[in-house]
């Protein structure tokens, strides 16, 4: 019997949409290490970020120390769910390059949550203030305008995730 081959799951969804939640039911499904964006800057850079041009700053940090890292976790066999946003082309891309680096197969999850569950959600997290950013709903709409839904065209495995307006 061969072993498993590795999974690099990404996930695609605007803020308050369940990326994080369903990153920890991925790898407790699929045995996978998490990778969340928001722990890391949240150790590495929360005092230096307070607005959307300082958290663009500092994920591309990031991103070059985490991208060699989830690409040699995958070719150790270990798969990955990598909780950073794939809501643009330019980030598709970047996940895409570490792809190319392995023989990992991947999954790219697709949240589509309506804007007004994301924002009730969004009060909620804030008002419960367990999550590392506090996003405003203005920082939210400022955050809407860069999503993008991916394409078959992008070569990505696209698993779609609805949530209908029954689970507030």
């Amino acid at each position: 019997m061969s072993p498993k081959s590795p999974t690099l799951h990404l996930l695609c969804g605007k803020a308050a949409s369940g990326k994080s939640t369903l990153a920890t039911t991925l790898a407790c499904v699929d045995g996978a290490v998490v990778i969340a964006e928001d722990a890391w800057l949240n150790t590495l850079y929360s005092d230096q970020m307070s607005s959307i041009s300082d958290y663009v700053r500092c994920a591309t940090k990031l991103r070059k120390v985490m991208g060699p890292h989830v690409a040699s976790l995958l070719n150790e066999g270990i798969s990955v769910v990598l909780d950073f946003q794939a809501n643009t082309i330019e980030a598709r891309s970047w996940m895409r390059g570490i792809l190319e680096q392995t023989k990992a197969s991947h999954k790219l999850h697709v949240l589509c949550v309506s804007d007004e569950i994301c924002i009730a959600r969004l009060r909620a997290r804030n008002a419960a203030g367990n999550h590392p950013f506090a996003l405003t709903e203005e920082q939210f709409s400022q955050l809407s305008k860069h999503f993008i839904l991916p394409t078959r065209d992008e070569g990505f495995d696209i698993i779609i995730h609805k949530t209908d307006d029954a689970d507030r």
